[in-house]
């Protein structure tokens, strides 16, 4: 009988072997290389922080406002709003474990286009405060830009803004939808609505103040 072909000796096989391990790992081996998001997956957004005060108390109808000379202004704070925003500080103490955090910014209703001051007066006193600009170039209609704005930078952010705009303010957050949200801002000055963004998610709650007597 013929003799059957000699197979390959040792050292072939070994070489053999060796040539096509690597190409091996590379075909069947998924787990070793970490795989990157899914095409067209979103990113979550960063989490973030919004308080949200109406401007406080304007004048009742038949009555005037002061402004900061304590000249008769109708756009500007009546005196118990003047004594709302002398007050506003002591929501935001600097000490740790209070309800409320300092903000790192603050915002309040202002443009271009001439507008009552009430919103800038109330906050004037806590920026001092905080040693924080009030930056205050977005009208009310504006929210889009405004919640834009707020989400880009430092975070806590205070908002403090027309009571008519808060509503659009909270759906350009994307925060509308959240359970116990109202749907418009109550009769009421001394409220705090506080927006909490944690993984994507917003969580809300609503404080009082109880900065001056009457308050609820």
């Amino acid at each position: 009988m013929p003799e059957a072909p000699a197979g390959p000796g040792p050292r072939r096989r070994a070489v053999l072997a060796a040539a096509l391990s690597p190409l091996a790992a590379a075909g069947c081996s998924t787990d070793d290389h970490p795989r990157g998001p899914a095409a067209g997956a979103q990113p979550v957004p960063k989490d973030a922080l919004v308080m949200v005060i109406r401007h406080a108390e304007k004048p009742y109808a038949g009555d005037t406002g002061r402004d900061e000379e304590g000249e008769d202004d109708p756009g500007s704070l009546a005196g118990r709003g003047w004594r709302r925003a002398d007050e506003l500080p002591r929501l935001f103490p600097p000490a740790k474990g209070s309800s409320l955090p300092r903000p790192a910014a603050v915002f309040a209703a202002g443009g271009k286009v001439a507008a009552p001051a009430r919103c800038k007066q109330t906050v004037a006193a806590l920026a001092t405060a905080l040693r924080t600009p009030v930056r205050a170039d977005i009208a009310v209609g504006a929210e889009p830009a405004l919640a834009q704005a707020v989400l880009a930078g430092p975070v806590p952010a205070l908002v403090c803004w027309e009571h008519t705009g808060i509503p659009r303010l909270v759906r350009a957050l994307g925060a509308d939808e959240v359970p116990g949200v109202p749907a418009t801002w109550p009769d009421r000055h001394d409220l705090v609505w506080q927006f909490t963004r944690s993984r994507g998610r917003w969580s809300f709650r609503e404080l009082p103040q109880h900065l001056l007597p009457g308050d609820a």
